[in-house]
């Protein structure tokens, strides 16, 4: 059989059953772009975020017979691409050392950010988290997740989720502050 853009979900889904390469590589190609950005929102790097996504379709690819027609074909691929995410998360989080926080010098950062910074600054300067606080960050701001939650997903407490979220505040204020007055703006 022939795969390409215009096949359909289900089809891709029947060919990469019975093993057909060219299925999994249109699947593959189709998903790329819209499940990147879950990886990418807890990760520090491209890289890093690549590897999940590929690891993340391994998952998929060895689950695709658990999937039940009733349930939307992305949000399933997004299910275990966030799984996948977190579960690295957690691995990470019990193996490595506390990450000692570099605070920033004690400067007042009672300026807001208002729309004026673009996206892509505002998106970097998250990157740029400590990861520790960027995926509580994600978590609760992005993903609207509570703090209980976070806690059981992390293996923390909830008072730890709470610290990281104020801490990942903070952060943010002290270096948006900057790109705030660039853009013409006074603190």
């Amino acid at each position: 059989m022939r795969y390409d853009q215009h096949s359909t979900d289900e089809s891709l889904r029947q060919g990469c059953l019975r093993g057909d390469r060219r299925a999994q590589a249109v699947l593959y190609r189709r998903y790329y772009g819209k499940l990147l950005g879950i990886p990418m929102r807890y990760t520090s790097n491209r890289k890093a975020a690549n590897a999940l996504l590929n690891q993340a379709f391994l998952e998929i690819f060895k689950s695709l017979s658990n999937y039940q027609e009733q349930h939307s074909f992305a949000g399933w691929l997004s299910t275990i691409t966030f799984r996948v995410t977190m579960d690295h998360l957690r691995y990470e989080n019990r193996y490595r050392d506390r990450i000692k926080l570099q605070l920033p010098d004690s400067r007042s950062t009672t300026n807001t950010v208002e729309s004026d910074l673009a996206a892509e600054d505002i998106f970097a300067q998250i990157q740029a988290l400590p990861d520790h606080l960027r995926v509580v960050f994600n978590l609760y701001v992005i993903e609207g997740y509570k703090h209980q939650e976070i806690a059981k997903v992390l293996g923390i407490t909830t008072s730890n989720s709470k610290w990281r979220l104020s801490k990942a505040k903070e952060l943010l204020r002290a270096s948006l502050g900057p790109l705030y007055n660039r853009n013409g703006k006074s603190a």
